[in-house]
């Protein structure tokens, strides 16, 4: 069967470059075309939010100044994971291209080699796509990344830059946020060490009534929430100071690059072992959530902004709580303090697979020429966070002008509003690109995009004492596969063994027998691998 998929495919995919050697107009010329040209669109959406992207006024737009018209397919978020499966294992189901794939390395090179997606390298031209290339030429990594070990390029990029290195705003993701609002009305101090975090969460545990009394609260008072292995809702930031003071920020895959460039498992440092057994401390007195392993993100917003948190996790505080009352909980001190930046944040936000073109494009060069509007530098920042004009009652944007008299998107004031939903609401993602340099000339920085990078180089960037992150490596077919392999079974030990410690706690038998599995389960084999494409990337930089 697969064998026969593949060859539909690779049949498609030659009448589709067949199709497309006619197409040779300028781009700047290129749009609209004459007459309407029909494409086909697979896309995920946030449950709640409008289902039908034509609907979306950014879509609106586009297909006007374009004249094409997209029909898509498009799979609520909850069920892309499912779905996105399915669908790319049957040419049948297949669009002309995938606008928010976000594929992993292993997804597009296996869809690569089944045939099911085309390499893009003869497309990204700046005749076909002036925007990407133009933005390629100012950053050449972003390319570099983008291309496999063989040289093809099978996915357009979503790349957001707000800041850089250790100041880059990806550089702290799970960010720990404390209710200043209890703490100045408990008379308490903000807390600088594991310790004084702890007697805080205890003084809002035994203050619980009076907290309730005071700001009208309905339902128990939580000391701490969070949802652990679930990435910025994870409190892995607070044991950053045990140990070696690596901590455990990648939830993805657990490894962190010492300042003598190696690349090790954070799982089996004395600080993880350390800061497991505080956790399970604070849990074990009733101050983190029990519910902190099992509730989904509806639920963790609910009981935040009915203000029952005394301490919680996400990028931004806003999308849980509220930002008044509210700051970020400085590095805690315990052997050490430090905080270790987010593997891969250097190079700020970038998804090397959000969107491919597939197999049965008939007109693949088309496709490309649309999507090189996503990095319009006018159009690239309204995919990402919304637009202005809309219909409903909140604008992301208001349309003014740069000094230059020219037009840029404003950002509107946020206020209440949970800068996560209200931006689910209008953008479309997809592949787009946000530089530095677009700020105060097509857009303004936003509002909580300003405050959380002041907060990251103000409070953590001066305590980011290791020099080195993992970066964004594009590996071969076979180490990727054997990487994905392994860490699949290493990721499920660890995580099912965080959980489990932090809620029963563990001894030093414990502590060898988790070891030992990890090794059982390929650790060595795994940190090779990251280790000779970190040793190459390095050796490429000099």
């Amino acid at each position: 069967m697969r064998k026969a998929a593949k060859s539909m495919i690779a049949a498609a995919l030659a009448a589709s470059m067949v199709a497309s050697f006619g197409m040779s107009a300028m781009a700047e010329d290129f749009f609209p075309v004459e007459d309407t040209v029909t494409l086909t669109g697979l896309i995920s959406y946030p449950d709640s939010t409008e289902s039908d992207p034509n609907n979306r006024t950014i879509f609106k737009r586009l297909e006007e100044k374009s004249n094409v018209h997209i029909e898509w397919t498009a799979i609520p978020n909850s069920q892309w994971g499912e779905k996105i499966q399915t669908t790319m294992s049957s040419p049948k189901n297949l669009t002309d291209f995938i606008f928010t794939a976000g594929f992993s390395d292993s997804g597009l090179l296996r869809y690569g080699d089944f045939g099911a997606i085309i390499p893009l390298n003869d497309y990204i031209t700046p005749e076909i796509m002036p925007n990407l290339c133009a933005v390629y030429e100012k950053f050449p990594e972003y390319k570099a990344m983008t291309t496999d070990v063989d040289g093809n390029i099978w996915s357009f990029p979503w790349i957001e830059q707000l800041g850089s290195g250790k100041t880059a705003i990806q550089s702290v993701g799970d960010m720990p946020f404390i209710n200043t609002a209890w703490l100045d009305f408990l008379g308490l101090e903000m807390p600088g060490t594991v310790d004084e975090f702890k007697d805080v969460l205890i003084a809002f545990r035994d203050n619980a009534s009076k907290l309730q009394e005071e700001f009208g609260i309905e339902g128990d008072i939580i000391p701490m929430s969070c949802i652990v292995n679930d990435g910025n809702q994870d409190p892995a930031l607070l044991i950053n100071g045990f140990g070696e003071g690596y901590g455990d920020c990648d939830q993805g895959r657990h490894i962190a690059v010492t300042n003598d460039g190696e690349v090790i498992s954070t799982a089996t440092t004395e600080g993880f072992k350390k800061g497991m057994a505080w956790l399970h401390e604070l849990y074990a007195e009733n101050l983190i959530d029990p519910e902190a392993f099992t509730q989904d993100w509806s639920t963790y917003v609910a009981k935040g902004k009915s203000g029952r948190y005394g301490v919680c996790f996400s990028w931004d505080v806003g999308n849980i709580a509220t930002l008044e009352g509210w700051a970020p909980l400085p590095p805690l001190e315990a052997d050490t303090k430090n905080i270790t930046a987010e593997n891969g944040s250097y190079t700020s936000g970038y998804d090397r697979g959000r969107c491919v073109v597939t197999a049965v494009a008939e007109d693949p060069e088309m496709v490309c020429r649309w999507l090189d509007l996503m990095y319009d530098p006018f159009q690239s920042p309204q995919n990402n966070w919304g637009t202005y004009d809309e219909d409903d009652e909140f604008d992301i944007f208001e349309l003014g002008e740069n000094e230059n008299g020219e037009p840029m998107l404003q950002h509107a004031p946020l206020g209440d509003a949970s800068p996560v939903e209200v931006r689910e609401a209008e953008n479309v993602a997809g592949p787009l690109a946000v530089l530095d340099e677009y700020y105060g000339v097509y857009v303004t920085c936003p509002d909580d995009a300003q405050y959380r990078l002041d907060w990251i180089k103000d409070i953590y960037t001066p305590e980011m004492h290791n020099d080195n992150v993992f970066p964004n490596v594009f590996m071969s077919q076979e180490d990727t596969e054997q990487l994905s392999n392994l860490e699949a079974d290493l990721n499920k030990t660890i995580n099912a063994t965080r959980s489990d410690w932090i809620m029963n706690g563990f001894d030093d038998a414990a502590w060898e027998q988790f070891q030992s599995d990890l090794e059982a389960y390929g650790l060595s084999d795994y940190l090779a691998i990251e280790q000779k494409y970190y040793d190459a990337y390095v050796a490429a930089s000099e």
